[in-house]
């Protein structure tokens, strides 16, 4: 049996997804983009996510404003661009100017613009912020949902295992792309289990 070293309670979970969120102020306003590592799914029906961010950060005053935010997919590609707006202000720089990033419009958002290339985004629209301590989380309704035309298999079936999204993982970006497995494929017959992990490879 192995041996633990016990830690103070900290945030450990890992990994976690890391997505860059593009927001604006007001309509015609200069976007900004802040890296979240806290973000996450909270429901279902409706679908809700959130993301949390410092109240000292440039992004909470424009998602505050605004209430809405766009949560862009990273991946391989964005890394670099996602680090930088992750230690980089809006308050000093034009991140999409500096990351060679190109602001699209986004689904049902009033003045925040997705970022075109990405993966895939979800708009969202805040329902709550909730004061947590460092961070306040805002609790928002996904809204609209788009995805590159490259991430769908030929039957139509959406592929993010083939959009090379990154994790953040303690400190480090690392490559999500290894498929174990499926939701089920631990009580999936033999077949099933061949035929759907054939298509992985």
């Amino acid at each position: 049996m192995k041996n633990y070293r016990t830690f103070d309670p900290c945030n450990l979970l890992s990994p976690l997804p890391v997505v860059m969120v593009s927001c604006a102020e007001k309509e015609g306003a200069s976007p900004n983009i802040i890296t979240c590592a806290w973000a996450g799914t909270v429901n279902s029906d409706p679908p809700m996510v959130y993301v949390s961010v410092r109240r000292e950060r440039y992004s909470h005053g424009l998602i505050s404003a605004s209430g809405e935010y766009v949560i862009n997919l990273v991946d391989e590609n964005l890394c670099k661009a996602t680090d930088y707006c992750g230690v980089k202000s809006g308050r000093d720089v034009n991140k999409f100017d500096a990351c060679a990033l190109r602001p699209m419009p986004a689904k049902e958002m009033t003045c925040t613009p997705a970022i075109a290339g990405a993966p895939a985004y979800l708009s969202c629209k805040v329902k709550q912020v909730i004061p947590l301590g460092s961070h306040d989380m805002f609790l928002a309704q996904v809204v609209g949902v788009e995805v590159r035309d490259d991430l769908f298999g030929e039957n139509g079936s959406l592929r993010l295992d083939k959009a090379g999204l990154i994790a953040y993982n303690h400190g480090v970006y690392q490559r999500t792309a290894d498929v174990l497995g499926f939701f089920g494929y631990s009580v999936a017959r033999e077949d099933v289990l061949k035929r759907r992990m054939e298509q992985y490879k």
